[in-house]
């Protein structure tokens, strides 16, 4: 796992303390049932802060996995 990954993983395990780690990879807002939307905005901003970016809620869609969010943070801290 790279570090991005490790990262959001915490971010993860701090809003969904319940998930098993080994699950959260494999996380989305369809297979975590506290995954709602007070949950998506803890996320989001949680995510927001740690990679230091500013979080596009127009790309909501992409936002609501852990491998979506992988992918979005990777393109924000890369460019």
């Amino acid at each position: 796992m790279n570090s991005t990954a490790a990262r959001l993983t915490t971010c993860f395990a701090t809003v969904f303390p319940e998930l098993p780690e080994a699950e959260i990879p494999q996380a989305t807002i369809s297979n975590v049932a506290r995954w709602d939307s007070v949950a998506t905005v803890t996320l989001l901003s949680l995510v927001g802060e740690e990679f230091n970016i500013e979080v596009d809620f127009d790309r909501f869609e992409e936002l609501t996995s852990f491998q979506g969010l992988l992918h979005y943070v990777e393109e924000r801290t890369s460019a």
